[in-house]
């Protein structure tokens, strides 16, 4: 019950406000009436002015980039194409030197104990451990290409990394990582090692990103006023793969190569394939990107999103 009740993450977020800076200011901007501590959804921005929010902002092209200008030519299209697919494969992107020290430095973090795994399988926040991880996902033309991608200017907010597949079943990052306007975040994949049908690849729906976003209430999880909604995670799940059905949607297997990149878009339907073989790792790092000139906040939790700034 307790992890209902909004005045638990109320009490929490009260001592997080430099944290939460990123959110008032915006709301302040928006004229929304709300404290930094407050409960955040979808809910809040309903019949509310988006393009206040994108009125002084201008898209560099991508020819500017230089990280763009090095890539190959079926990287380049990918990217070119990401608007219209929801997502673009850079192949090769870190070279296997780069890529074993960032093993490495994960292991070393483990073995530290600075860093512990998170609901069974996750090794969470690496960045905020490592200045060498940091700085790696933080590369200014990397920056500047994901500023292109999500129209705004992209932020790096968080890592998670696995040792094995997620198996995690087909969703938007949208219900967990949200902004308002809505699409305002990446999520950028790296192979830390081959990744075949075995070992438990991502999987994706190309051009989901343009079906509608679904939120809390559209499966009845949208809460009270005290409490967050009752509704499970798969409750969730069920409706998704309902809606895959329904669009008859054809899903892609990704299988990589150590040091390519995937970059997905807000609304990018994607999960994880079955691990077949227990006996092999599935190493790779997940980076999710916000846009600071968007709100952002946790759909399902209704929590804020808490700005994390160096180490």
């Amino acid at each position: 019950m307790l992890r209902r009740l909004k005045l638990t993450y109320m009490l929490y977020n009260l001592f997080q406000k430099k944290q939460l800076q990123h959110n008032r200011n915006l709301y302040q901007k928006l004229g929304l009436n709300k404290y930094y501590f407050s409960p955040v959804s979808s809910a809040d921005f309903e019949g509310l002015d988006e393009q206040s929010f994108f009125s002084n902002h201008k898209i560099a092209d991508l020819n500017t980039i230089d990280l763009f200008n090095k890539l190959d030519q079926a990287s380049q299209e990918s990217v070119q194409q990401f608007e219209t697919n929801g997502y673009a494969i850079i192949r090769n992107y870190l070279n296997h030197s780069i890529v074993d020290r960032i093993n490495q430095e994960i292991d070393s973090l483990v073995q530290s104990g600075k860093l512990g795994f998170k609901n069974g399988d996750r090794l969470m926040f690496a960045i905020h451990q490592s200045n060498f991880l940091q700085n790696l996902w933080e590369d200014k033309s990397l920056n500047d290409l994901l500023s292109i991608l999500i129209k705004g200017k992209a932020q790096l907010f968080q890592s998670i990394n696995f040792l094995k597949g997620s198996q995690q079943k087909t969703h938007s990052d949208s219900i967990h990582m949200t902004t308002f306007p809505l699409g305002g975040l990446l999520g950028v994949w790296l192979a830390l090692e081959d990744i075949d049908l075995d070992n438990g690849p991502l999987h994706y729906f190309p051009k989901s990103h343009q079906l509608p976003y679904y939120m809390n209430k559209d499966y009845d999880n949208k809460g009270t006023l005290f409490f967050l909604g009752n509704k499970g995670y798969k409750a969730y799940e069920k409706m998704i793969a309902e809606k895959v059905e329904a669009q008859n949607i054809q899903k892609q297997v990704f299988t990589a190569k150590k040091g390519d990149l995937l970059i997905w878009h807000a609304n990018l339907l994607h999960g994880g394939e079955p691990h077949l073989n227990n006996n092999k790792t599935r190493k790779s790092m997940v980076l999710h990107y916000f846009d600071t000139n968007r709100i952002c906040y946790h759909e399902i939790t209704q929590r804020p999103a808490l700005m994390h700034k160096g180490i």
